[in-house]
């Protein structure tokens, strides 16, 4: 658990404690908002985090779908990762290193749709 005491420019003063499971949902969500990534199915979802005074350090590991360049699918998933927790938290990311440790291949659709919408055009 990680504490950082905020201050005002009034007198007023306190202290907001963040839980590290907190931080580590919120870069969870984050990877979800990646379109192309998907986060590990373990027990700890891939992601470990480590804080040092008011920067956090990320290590998140994803599985890549297939057909997408996985440099720039690290890089979104890194800016994500920042852009999420500094909105949600008053920590600054000073690093996240993005692990693509396996490719999904996608299933194909069934094609049996469109052909269903066809027909009914053609008998129209």
């Amino acid at each position: 658990m990680s504490n950082i005491k905020l201050g005002s420019l009034n007198v007023q003063s306190g202290k907001i404690v963040y839980n590290a499971d907190i931080v580590q949902e919120i870069i969870a969500i984050a990877v979800t908002e990646v379109e192309g990534a998907l986060p590990l199915d373990t027990k700890t979802s891939g992601i470990s985090i480590r804080f040092d005074k008011d920067a956090v350090y990320a290590d998140v590991s994803v599985v890549a779908k297939y057909g997408y360049d996985v440099p720039e699918l690290a890089y979104r998933i890194q800016q994500s990762v920042i852009h999420s927790v500094e909105n949600m938290t008053s920590y600054k990311v000073a690093k996240v290193d993005v692990h693509v440790v396996d490719v999904k291949f996608c299933e194909p659709q069934s094609v049996e749709p469109e052909k269903e919408e066809e027909e009914e055009v053609a008998e129209n």
